[in-house]
């Protein structure tokens, strides 16, 4: 039967080429769409590492041309601005960093472990970030006011980063890169282990973290760029405008920006939600074509073969067998494209493309979501044709005889 049938397909190989291509295309796009979707839905799952709600964001400008440049006044300026913001009512703890949680920008290192290359996202932080964002250590210790004394730097890694830099050892007091004595860096050790911190919010996907310690008004630390200030519940959005004075007053020639985490995750969330949507309505209209072009190969072979099919019918084939022939006809067509859009996907695994981002079970999930939509797309598109197909009578067949 299937034999019979590819040669039904081969023989009209010019009216399937096109739907053939536009199959393979659609399966593609398909794929990217649910894929991304159940990827981003794998991710929503996940603990996020922190907790962001009642923390506000406050954007420091000192005028400066980049953040490698600073003075010792500018220095002890943002230590002031801590211990004033510390001082309101309305304020729990503050802390100060290089970047705020669900900030779009990111910090990356490179760094050789154990004789291997290992990529992280870093995030300069002084000892009070972890009061301000609520996150657990799990093994070790975070930052400690002490630990500006230490003759080396010392650093907290989450558990992503732990995992793929020393597997199942412990990582306390492992230097965080092998030696070298050409670099200029301080040795950094890991004193401290957290869960997995999503730095990046809700939907983005593992990410190996770790924290520096900044030493909040050392000279040879640049000051954070960003207050990160826990306020009560409750607090209103009127403590916005005293906040802003009071900073004013220690530093008047600096500007602020001040903003609720929520709102800066509300921006994140637009961000990785923008290509999901576009991807969709492309896929959408996709499929919409493909149906459109399958109903019309399909009703154009159902005229142009109704000798052949009044032939079956006349030497004893039932509806139920004419109508089953077209279906699968179709769902062979539909084979051929998909399988030609597996080879084409599987390879980006084989290439390492994802790398640890995309688990493999998302990645099965989205080539099998993506096949089972375009045999669904093709049975429904074949439903209608194979019924009149099987409404054919033999005498149809005399008309042209």
């Amino acid at each position: 039967m299937i034999r019979h049938l590819l040669k039904l397909v081969w023989n009209r190989k010019r009216a399937n080429a096109l739907i053939l291509v536009e199959i393979f295309f659609t399966f593609l796009v398909v794929f990217a769409v649910g894929t991304l979707g159940l990827f981003l839905w794998d991710n929503a799952r996940r603990p996020l590492g922190f907790d962001w709600q009642d923390v506000w964001a406050v954007r420091v400008n000192m005028q400066a041309g980049s953040d490698d440049t600073f003075t010792a006044e500018q220095v002890e300026t943002a230590a002031r601005l801590v211990r004033e913001v510390e001082t309101l009512a309305p304020v729990e703890a503050v802390t100060g960093a290089m970047m705020e949680p669900f900030a779009f920008g990111q910090y990356t290192s490179g760094r050789t472990v154990n004789g291997r290359r290992v990529s992280m996202s870093v995030n300069e932080v002084t000892a009070s970030f972890a009061e301000v964002m609520r996150f657990d250590v799990v093994r070790g210790r975070w930052f400690q006011p002490a630990d500006a004394a230490l003759a080396w730097r010392p650093v907290v890694i989450d558990e992503d980063l732990a995992r793929e830099a020393w597997g199942e050892e412990d990582p306390i007091g492992r230097r965080l890169g092998d030696p070298d004595p050409k670099s200029p860096e301080p040795e950094r050790r890991v004193i401290g282990v957290v869960r997995d911190f999503r730095h990046h919010g809700e939907l983005s996907g593992p990410d190996n973290f770790v924290f520096y310690h900044k030493r909040l008004g050392h000279p040879q630390d640049r000051p954070p760029r960003v207050l990160l200030v826990r306020v009560r519940p409750g607090t209103p959005v009127a403590f916005e405008e005293e906040l802003t004075r009071r900073l004013q007053a220690v530093a008047h020639e600096w500007s602020f920006e001040i903003a609720p985490l929520a709102q800066t995750r509300e921006s994140a969330f637009r961000l990785r939600l923008t290509p999901l949507l576009v991807g969709g309505i492309v896929a959408f209209f996709l499929l919409l074509m493909v149906a459109l072009g399958l109903l019309g190969v399909l009703w154009q072979n159902l005229l142009q073969r109704t000798r052949e099919i009044g032939l079956r019918r006349a030497i004893g084939a039932s509806r139920a067998e004419v109508h089953r022939q077209i279906i699968l006809e179709q769902l062979l067509l539909t084979t051929l494209g998909v399988l030609l859009g597996t080879i084409v996907v599987i390879q980006l695994p084989v290439l390492d493309v994802f790398g640890s981002v995309l688990r493999p079970q998302v990645f099965g999930s989205g080539l099998l979501s993506a096949s089972v939509a375009m045999y669904l797309l093709a049975t429904v598109c074949a439903l209608y044709p194979s019924t009149l197909a099987g409404r054919v009578q033999p005498a149809e067949a005399l008309r042209y005889e």
